[in-house]
């Protein structure tokens, strides 16, 4: 992973935006310019983009310097911490939708609507999805401006093994009983009772909750207590624990081991006949000799429809010195040009409704051809809890304990009844 920092180094050495790598940037030259730091955890491609959409800009602003500074993702957040902390805080830093609840909980973040009123340019919230503008709001106070939304909608579907089945392709109509007999039927058994091609997987189980009417706490925005042992949750979890160990159409965790490969490429080696993730595996799809498209991931049978959801945004931190050229930079992280590129390379959904409508998204010809369906999918998306302990509790509480369903050894009841009460009192602490 070094090694292609090292190389980006000196690809993109030449051009007119700073990188710097390191943990707490560097000094640069004191040559007039303002320097404006900007830490993320972004790739080399993510990189390539981010100095293509910036380069106009950069232009038209030569007193300002934008330095990059790359930040792993594992620990984001207590490093980010750490430097403000230490008074070495870069001005702007991304972030995603859950790392921002640990942000401005903390009280870390400037506000950005007095900027967003006062911009001479004409800067509209409307022009974004209303649903990842709301998740960066707090306290009635916007704190980020959004650079994509992700919801976990995406069932990717492999043409070839829906072909050799005679099965119709699925439409964004369908329904969880559809999911079900599909993935049944594009399951595969060798002589020996091993299978050797599963019908269905998918890592999102929050849409399983979310998707039966069911909900991880009783307000996303203020949580007070969970609703995991509410009958709709607990029927959606097992609904998709059953999809492994009551009817073998999804492979448990040890199926990946014994496969000696994780889910795409079980998907892109006909494995998987279809893969629930978000649009980002898109990339990686591209650039396997499959025929493949997405749907959208299916309702219930009673209307029901709904899934989780990521996104990336950037915000300006209150320890900045340099708010105002630090506003004008992340205006143009968040731009339409960015947007697009990213877009068109299949890493993001864009979060501003234009760009997402149009050609760089829902009109490029580059499959998927039904990613436009993405657009309709923003409107049901939910947010994981906004509570600065509920990224622990998932972690230590709740996955754990939800593996014992996963792999059959559970039901989903007994889990529920299980957590639910130490949930509960790190909720209300």
């Amino acid at each position: 992973m070094k090694t292609g920092w090292v190389k980006s180094l000196f690809v993109y050495s030449a051009l007119l935006t700073t990188f710097v790598f390191s943990g707490c940037g560097s000094s640069l030259p004191i040559d007039g310019k303002t320097d404006v730091k900007v830490s993320f955890w972004g790739t080399p491609e993510e990189i390539d983009i981010i100095t293509q959409a910036l380069s106009e800009w950069q232009s038209r602003h030569p007193e300002i310097r934008v330095v990059f500074e790359h930040t792993p993702y594992t620990g984001y957040t207590s490093k980010i911490l750490t430097r403000i902390a230490g008074g070495a805080a870069p001005d702007i830093i991304a972030t995603e939708v859950d790392y921002f609840v640990t942000f401005a909980s903390k009280g870390v973040l400037e506000d950005l609507t007095p900027y967003a009123e006062a911009d001479p340019s004409g800067f509209h919230k409307e022009d974004f999805f209303p649903q990842i503008i709301d998740r960066f709001t707090y306290e009635g106070k916007l704190m980020a401006l959004p650079r994509d939304i992700a919801p976990f909608a995406c069932v990717y579907y492999n043409k070839k093994l829906f072909d050799e089945a005679g099965i119709p392709y699925p439409t964004d109509d369908w329904n969880w009983n559809d999911l079900l007999r599909i993935a049944r039927e594009l399951t595969k058994k060798d002589s020996t009772g091993r299978v050797t091609q599963y019908g269905f997987y998918g890592w999102a189980w929050q849409n399983f909750i979310y998707g039966n009417g069911g909900a991880l706490v009783d307000d996303v925005k203020h949580p007070t207590r969970t609703l995991l042992d509410d009958p709709k949750t607990i029927t959606g979890l097992q609904f998709y624990a059953d999809l492994s160990n009551l009817y073998g159409a999804m492979p448990t965790p040890m199926a990946f081991v014994n496969f000696g490969m994780g889910a795409d490429r079980m998907f892109a080696n006909d494995r998987i006949a279809m893969f629930l993730s978000g649009v980002w595996e898109t990339p990686l799809f591209r650039n396997y000799n499959i025929g493949w498209d997405v749907v959208m991931f299916p309702e219930n049978p009673d209307g029901t429809r709904a899934f989780g959801t990521g996104g990336t945004g950037y915000c300006i931190l209150k320890s900045s010195k340099k708010k105002k050229e630090a506003w004008e930079v992340i205006k143009a992280l968040t731009g339409p040009k960015g947007q697009e590129l990213f877009a068109k390379r299949g890493l993001a959904q864009p979060a501003r409704i234009d760009v997402a409508k149009g050609e760089a998204f829902a009109g490029d010809p580059q499959p998927p051809a039904n990613k436009k369906m993405l657009n309709e999918a923003v409107k049901h998306v939910v947010f994981s809890p906004f509570h600065p302990q509920w990224r622990e509790i998932e972690e230590k509480i709740l996955k754990p304990k939800l593996e014992l369903v996963f792999n059959g050894k559970k039901r989903a009841d007994e889990i529920a009844k299980e957590v639910a009460p130490e949930i509960n009192a790190l909720l209300k602490s």
